[in-house]
């Protein structure tokens, strides 16, 4: 008896350098492009940029209130202003990475201007933890040697200097010494960071040719074989559309819901007619508190 595959997220090196191949455990092969170690460090540098702007900016609306307040100038003034540049920049070094890779997108400006997005290296949702533990280590890799570089001799002496140039130096090169331009936060976190896929969804639900689907009428038993996990795994499909695997999944899905499939039937057709049943039928669910995770969510 033919022992049966467990559903594992399994990787594999696809013959372009930069491509991933990534089998999700729905069966759905998710080609990831990784992003080049050069695009990582500009979406960086733009990120700085972005941070040290809005610095500048919260610096000349304070200028303006203390003048208008008069007690701009001399040493009250200048003490000021060196209190705002270092709380303001703890709060963005901080704050500025973790909260918009929280977001949907996984990314913050400077990556979604490159193109990038922070994903999870298994096939997995992304999760908060992994969010947080990757930007943590960016405090040690970075900010925290960059301490060393920029102090004042008088306050650091020549060794330490010499050992921040090193320590930002291995930190710094580290992503072009391994395969998939990890940098440490992105092993300690189990993310990776590739390419955003610009293909959009064939077409929006409020302009769904409705007569296009007449021939595709779901039973709800057959709309509740999945759940929200497989859902965004469906969209993801659809937004890249690769022939091979769209042709994959809706034989996947004809299987496991019993559908027979007609002689004029087009698998693009079958798997947008699903999606949009699947999602109407979890958004019904939904409003009267019912939440189905994935296909092995009873709820």
């Amino acid at each position: 008896m033919a022992k049966k595959p467990t559903p594992s997220v399994a990787l594999a090196v696809a013959p372009n350098a930069r491509i991933r191949e990534l089998i999700t455990p729905e069966g759905v092969d998710l080609r990831l492009q990784l992003a080049e170690a050069s695009e990582r460090a500009a979406a960086f540098l733009l990120d700085v940029a972005i941070m040290v702007g809005a610095l500048i900016a919260m610096t000349i609306v304070v200028i303006v209130v203390m003048i208008l307040a008069g007690v701009a100038g001399g040493q009250a003034g200048f003490e000021a202003m060196a209190i705002i540049w270092l709380l303001g920049f703890f709060v963005l070094r901080n704050f500025y990475f973790t909260l918009f890779e929280l977001t949907s997108r996984a990314a913050t400006p400077g990556k979604r201007i490159m193109g990038l997005r922070v994903a999870s290296r298994n096939g997995a949702a992304l999760t908060a933890d992994a969010i947080f533990g990757r930007n943590a280590m960016r405090e040690l890799e970075v900010f925290l040697p960059a301490t060393f570089l920029f102090a004042n001799g008088h306050d650091v002496d020549a060794l330490l200097s010499t050992l921040g140039i090193v320590w930002t130096g291995v930190f710094v090169l580290f992503p072009l010494f391994n395969r998939d331009r990890l940098r440490v936060g992105d092993i300690v976190a189990g993310t990776w960071v590739v390419k955003t896929p610009r293909r959009r969804l064939l077409r929006d639900m409020a302009d769904t040719d409705f007569a296009a689907h007449r021939a595709f009428t779901f039973t709800h038993a057959q709309i509740d074989a999945y759940g929200i996990k497989e859902l965004h795994v469906l969209e993801e499909v659809l937004r890249r559309y690769e022939a091979q695997t769209v042709a994959a999944v809706a034989a996947r899905i004809r299987g496991k819901i019993g559908w027979t499939r007609g002689d004029t039937e087009g698998d693009g057709d079958f798997l947008d007619a699903y999606y949009r049943a699947l999602r109407g039928r979890l958004e019904q669910k939904l409003l009267f508190g019912k939440r189905r995770r994935d296909k092995f969510d009873t709820a």
